[in-house]
């Protein structure tokens, strides 16, 4: 099941209505009704992500199946946490985002020199979608812009609980501990 990021329209509506308080009995009805549906598709969406991302647990089938361009050292911001080692499969980077092909693949480093997957990022640099148009939307969640990268970007903590949120860029569970490759940066 493949599901294109929505630029505009109905999702970003959604989104934005979600958070609106009923003001009577009619409308929370509709609204919970709204949302569990919403949740609903999240949820197997996610589940999706996860069975597409199973075999990329070993770095080497990962390495294998397109995600071999190293992107990033390993991510770290002393306040925030981490992100890891971003690994890229640039023939996804088409400016769309697709839910079982994310572009790239986040690693964090073992204390003995393996790769353990933690999240994804899907990406859409600026040359495809400008920083001055609405945000793309994907699992309900808009995209952040990344002005370092110069792109947008959204990040699933599907293998590494994340206490700042499934879709936090940061992860304070996430170190680069166990590697001499960091990039620290300062939010």
């Amino acid at each position: 099941m493949r599901r294109t990021v929505l630029l505009v329209g109905g999702i970003a509506l959604l989104a934005g209505c979600s958070e609106r308080v009923p003001t009577d009995a009619t409308a929370q009805t509709q609204a919970r009704a709204g949302s569990e549906v919403f949740s609903t598709q999240r949820q197997q969406d996610i589940a999706t992500l996860k069975q597409v991302t199973e075999p990329f647990r070993n770095f080497a089938r990962a390495d294998s199946n397109g995600y071999s361009a190293a992107i990033t050292g390993c991510m770290v911001d002393p306040e925030l946490g981490g992100m890891g080692f971003h690994y890229g499969n640039v023939g996804l980077i088409d400016g769309t985002a697709q839910v079982d092909q994310p572009e790239l693949l986040l690693y964090q480093p073992t204390q003995n020199g393996g790769l353990q997957l933690v999240a994804v990022e899907y990406i859409i640099p600026y040359t495809f979608v400008p920083r001055d148009a609405a945000a793309p939307v994907l699992f309900g969640e808009k995209f952040s812009q990344n002005d370092t990268f110069q792109l947008w970007g959204l990040h699933v903590w599907v293998w590494k609980h994340n206490p700042s949120g499934l879709f936090a860029p940061w992860n304070p569970n996430v170190n680069c501990s166990g590697t001499s490759n960091v990039s620290t940066m300062h939010h």
